[in-house]
């Protein structure tokens, strides 16, 4: 699995496949999070021009989200979840 953000789809190079499991469905459900996660860090009003998102598929198929955010937006996302807003206590 490389964390380089530089790429945009799916490297089906990237790794080993294994006959049978669904790495394309992992690799959707992990673009889909990713872009459900940034939304929502914008409606929380965390500057998000500085994200980075990287979908990927582990070796089981599931789905991996790679961020890579500007330290402001570090604080900016721990600040939010200090907040304790009843929507992050349900994810728990």
């Amino acid at each position: 699995m490389d964390p380089d953000f530089s790429g945009e789809g799916l490297d089906p190079d990237g790794w080993v496949w294994v006959r049978s499991v669904d790495y394309v469905a992992g690799w959707r459900s992990a673009t889909d999070a990713a872009a459900e996660l940034i939304a929502a860090m914008a409606e929380a009003g965390v500057d998000t021009s500085g994200f980075e998102s990287r979908a990927d598929a582990a070796p089981d198929g599931s789905g991996i989200v790679r961020l890579a955010i500007p330290v402001e937006a570090a604080r900016a996302i721990a600040a939010v979840a200090r907040r304790g807003t009843p929507s992050w206590r349900q994810t728990g």
